[in-house]
């Protein structure tokens, strides 16, 4: 399953809109990279487990649930996550770009892909019937 959004955060032809650098955003991006219980709704806490340059390992507790991933940064220009499956959860991949197509305008891209768990053919089903 695959999910992609795009964010307009700088806005030219509208003068209320506060413009952000993309350095400004770049920093956002860290400090959720860093400190994702400050914008991630239900997230518990986080422990970052290791961290070498710009990928870092961490354990994030939603309740009950824990989630392992490995975040990797590209200074100024995207964050990756790469969530890590378990027996509860099927793992995926979540990146964040910066988009800048011009000095004026400023985008956030996210892509969200989700690892669907194998499921049963028919076929597979009726081959295992046989067997039994």
């Amino acid at each position: 399953m695959n999910f992609e959004h795009l964010i307009q955060i700088n806005d030219p032809l509208n003068p209320l809109v506060v413009t952000m650098t993309r350095e400004q955003l770049w920093e956002g991006l860290v400090l959720r990279a860093e400190q994702p219980q400050l914008f991630v709704i239900g997230l518990d806490s986080c422990a970052i487990l290791s961290r070498d340059g710009d990928v870092m390992e961490r354990e994030l507790h939603y309740g009950q649930a824990v989630v392992r991933d490995r975040v990797t940064l590209t200074p100024n220009d995207n964050v990756r996550y790469d969530i890590l499956p378990t027996a509860e959860h099927v793992g995926g991949l979540l990146t964040m770009t910066i988009e800048q197509p011009d000095e004026a305008q400023l985008f956030l891209r996210s892509n969200t892909a989700r690892r669907c768990p194998k499921r049963r053919t028919r076929r597979r089903m009726k081959c295992r019937r046989r067997r039994s």
